[in-house]
């Protein structure tokens, strides 16, 4: 036995001499990270994933020369919870931020993703990169939830959503009360490529969360009319092509084969023509609300294919900690496993059958292993408000087998009860823990606010009137009432 463990020790030492660099070396070059994440992007929304009024020449061209993913899903079917997801590596609800962020709304104005959270940019910033954020961040308007307070160095962009407030920053400081909608495009890419430019020589991540396209919006002059879908597919096309100008930029600066790019959104879109094959939208928990593009494209290092392996947002988190060998933190459950083994063609960690499931801020909605996806009874006051005139109550759980029926279309529960019986248990195992309408989890972190005191409701229109005065306290008291920015469309 002492023997084994000898020859173990002098095997693990001569490994780590091979791999540490030789005197006067240098150590290999730490990988720069570049996360592109469109707003309300559908899965059949760029050309590599079937559109067709659209051409998306950049973005196919990383599908083709990097890992392509076909069954790639959200935390959330909205905003401020899917963001929270992809940045702590957790479903929503354990960062306790189910809900979507609203600086005009009374119920939620005074809330946001907790400053107790780790997020993927701390993870970069403990191992010495210089960090940044382009575009919208969307979970909490309020400074103690800053991007400045979760890991990034820098800011540039629209933070909120436009139809709240319409406010563009440069760092600290505004320089549009409305942003320019058809300029947003050109001002996005021009600060990626000087941001690429600026940092090149030293290990960057840089988190480019793109407003389109969400409403409002307005392609530029050199796009308008350019796509056979409208002002959508235009800016489409437009953001195609900044995306194109960042990969230009980082191969004329030397640094495309250290880069890793990723690429995907944050829910799926508010058309249904956008989510074929899947049915649904943003807002519900039917496929097209949550399966949405995925790429990762690191040209040399990524072997290039398509995969069909089920990936979801909370991967992104432990795959950039092993990438950049920084650990997870202690004392913290993540939802997802690294993806670092498909990069070339190997498996991950996870089984086939582990559960994923649907939240729609606080109600589980649904819950999918394997191809077999359950939609749970449901009631219509456990539905956001968001949902609440698209989806209708279920009495009795539906079966679906998205292998054969990527539609949902074909309840076939009657024909498998034992599956039923299963995941349902699935569900009932996981509400103490991640919570349902009108009740915490145990496994669920503090949301952040700034009023402790104050009640947190869901998402519901009744629930905040419900409260006494007394007890919405300072969240009644000092709201300001902000009214959003209107537009001329």
């Amino acid at each position: 036995m002492r023997k084994n463990r000898t020859i173990k020790w002098l095997l693990s030492a001569a490994l780590a001499v091979i791999a540490s660099p030789a005197i006067g070396e240098e150590a290999p070059q730490k990988p720069n990270v570049i996360f592109i994440l469109m707003d309300d992007m559908g899965y059949s929304d760029v050309s590599c994933y079937g559109a067709t009024k659209v051409k998306t020449p950049n973005i196919d061209r990383m599908a083709a020369q990097g890992l392509k993913f076909t069954d790639f899903h959200t935390a959330a079917s909205i905003c401020s919870p899917s963001r929270a997801a992809f940045l702590t590596g957790g479903y929503p609800q354990r960062a306790g931020l189910y809900m979507g962020i609203n600086q005009n709304r009374e119920a939620h104005w005074f809330l946001g993703l907790n400053p107790d959270e780790v997020t993927i940019a701390e993870q970069f910033k403990k191992q010495g990169y210089t960090t940044a954020m382009v575009g919208k961040w969307h979970l909490g308007k309020e400074e103690k939830f800053s991007y400045y307070h979760q890991g990034f160095d820098h800011y540039y962009g629209a933070p909120d959503n436009m139809g709240h407030n319409a406010a563009f920053y440069d760092e600290r400081e505004v320089i549009y009360k409305n942003t320019p909608l058809e300029q947003l495009n050109t001002l996005y890419t021009e600060r990626m490529v000087k941001h690429i430019e600026d940092f090149k020589d030293q290990p960057f991540f840089i988190y480019f969360s793109h407003n389109y396209p969400h409403t409002p919006y307005k392609a530029g002059q050199k796009f308008r009319k350019s796509s056979k879908d409208g002002a959508r597919g235009d800016i489409i096309q437009e953001a195609d092509w900044g995306i194109g100008e960042i990969l230009k930029a980082l191969e004329d600066n030397g640094i495309l084969e250290n880069t890793l790019v990723i690429f995907t959104s944050d829910n799926g879109a508010t058309s249904a023509r956008y989510s074929k094959p899947y049915s649904g939208t943003k807002y519900v928990s039917l496929e097209g609300g949550h399966r949405v593009p995925f790429i990762l494209y690191w040209k040399g290092k990524i072997q290039p294919a398509e995969s069909e392996v089920p990936v979801i947002a909370m991967d992104l988190f432990p795959t950039l900690s092993e990438l950049i060998r920084e650990p997870l933190p202690k004392e913290r459950i993540f939802d997802g496993v690294s993806l670092t083994p498909l990069f070339e063609g190997g498996k991950i960690t996870r089984s086939k059958d582990e559960p994923f499931y649907y939240y729609n801020c606080e109600n589980l909605q649904c819950v999918r292993v394997g191809d077999w996806k359950l939609h749970l009874p449901r009631e219509a006051k456990q539905f956001p408000f968001w949902s609440m005139k698209k989806q209708k109550p279920i009495q009795s759980p539906r079966l679906y087998n998205l292998a054969s029926d990527p539609a949902e279309a074909k309840d076939v529960a009657a024909e498998h009860p034992e599956r039923v019986s299963e995941m349902m248990a699935l569900a009932e195992q996981t509400r103490p823990k991640l919570g349902e309408y009108l009740q915490r989890g145990s496994e669920q972190r503090p949301t952040g606010t700034l009023f402790p005191e104050v009640p947190i409701v869901s998402n519901h229109l009744t629930d905040w009137p419900k409260l006494s005065d007394e007890e919405k306290g300072r969240a009644k008291t000092e709201f300001k009432g902000a009214k959003p920015t209107k537009r001329k469309r």
